[in-house]
């Protein structure tokens, strides 16, 4: 497994600021840039929805930050979350377009809805770049980590976590949204590492990543396999993890068998030092948002080479082949590396995981 470190983020900040003073107008070789718009930009910002913490917590924050930052204060974020509603999301790029903001970052609701807007923008003349989610439409990048490592990750701590028993074990698969594309990609690179090694026997889709659709769904698996017959649960999410754990605890199961996540939630790590989760997968929001910001800075101020530096990936979207895009690498998170990557990474502390609920598992991990 690909281990996501902070010397990464900072490998790629430094390369988008490689031009030696790259915010003052200079290249590497101290050749004059002309920029196509100074520092007083103002980067649009379309959020999709809130049951997921790390929106408002990480990705808006630290956005606005470095946008900040790489524009000496005179830059600025304009924000809005559109709250799961596809429709909401639409309109509120309109009025960005309507704004003249000078580029959009889109973490889409609906990657399909999303196109007409995307188009709209582009007609505009303003760039878009698809944020985390693969949005369709003319998009000129694409940052986001890499989803079907992200499913690959979450298969093979399910199948290590069976051991000898996984060729018979029963799986309840709970999948994501269909409106997005990063959930099929978690969903393909789970089935490259459960298929033919796992009896996959209940399989659901979870309507705008919904913890409320997900523990129905949950329920009606427990009704029809059998609660002691459940031997695994893969989530796609920490929202769907906690949903699925709440659903086999009030079915009266005795010790919740392994589950997977996805997002490295607060709740979702407690559960893990608790024994109740056995895994997430940690991805760095730091890093992921903080190349965003970079990408659009550079994009707006025409920085080709520090562009195309941090655009070395290509994705393809149903509407478009070869996107310039970063795809960020994930980790495994377990009870064993929970110092290593969330603590490490500054994302939380052990005093905000180590509540009083929690202290004496804490202990029994050794986590102080």
């Amino acid at each position: 497994m690909r281990r996501t470190a902070i010397a990464l983020a900072a490998s790629a900040s430094a390369l988008s600021l490689a031009a030696c003073g790259a915010m003052d107008g200079v290249d590497a070789g101290s050749t004059p840039v002309t920029l196509k718009k100074g520092n007083d930009i103002t980067v649009g910002l379309l959020l999709p929805e809130k049951e997921n913490t790390r929106y408002e917590k990480f990705d808006y924050p630290i956005i606005k930050k470095q946008v900040t930052a790489l524009t000496h204060g005179e830059g600025k974020v304009v924000y809005a979350n559109a709250d799961a509603d596809a429709a909401e999301q639409g309109r509120q790029l309109e009025q960005m377009i309507a704004d003249e903001v000078d580029v959009l970052l889109v973490d889409a609701v609906d990657a399909k809805a999303i196109a007409p807007g995307v188009k709209k923008a582009k007609d505009a003349g303003i760039p878009v770049i698809a944020y985390d989610r693969l949005a369709q439409g003319p998009i000129d990048a694409y940052v986001s980590f890499d989803n079907e490592l992200v499913g690959q990750v979450q298969g093979r701590s399910l199948v290590e976590a069976l051991g000898s028993k996984a060729s018979y074990s029963k799986i309840v698969m709970m999948n994501g949204s269909v409106t997005d594309p990063n959930a099929a990609q978690f969903k393909q690179g789970a089935l490259g590492e459960l298929g033919g090694k796992v009896n996959i026997v209940k399989t659901y889709d979870t309507t705008d990543w919904k913890p409320e659709v997900a523990k129905a769904n949950m329920a009606a698996a427990i009704r029809a396999v059998g609660l002691s017959n459940i031997a695994a649960v893969y989530s796609a999410n920490d929202g769907i993890a906690g949903a699925v754990i709440d659903a086999l605890k009030e079915a009266g199961i005795s010790k919740v068998p392994p589950v997977t996540g996805q997002d490295a939630e607060l709740a979702a790590v407690q559960r893990i030092v608790a024994g109740d989760q056995y895994m997430s997968v940690y991805k760095s929001y730091p890093q992921e948002a903080s190349n965003a910001a970079e990408m659009a800075v550079a994009k707006v101020q025409g920085r080709s080479i520090e562009f195309d530096a941090l655009t070395r990936d290509k994705v393809d979207s149903p509407t478009q082949k070869r996107i310039p895009a970063m795809l960020v690498p994930v980790v495994a998170l377990t009870r064993e590396n929970i110092k290593d990557t969330v603590i490490q990474d500054e994302i939380y502390t052990v005093k905000d995981i180590c509540t009083a609920a929690y202290k004496s598992d804490c202990q029994a991990i050794d986590l102080k």
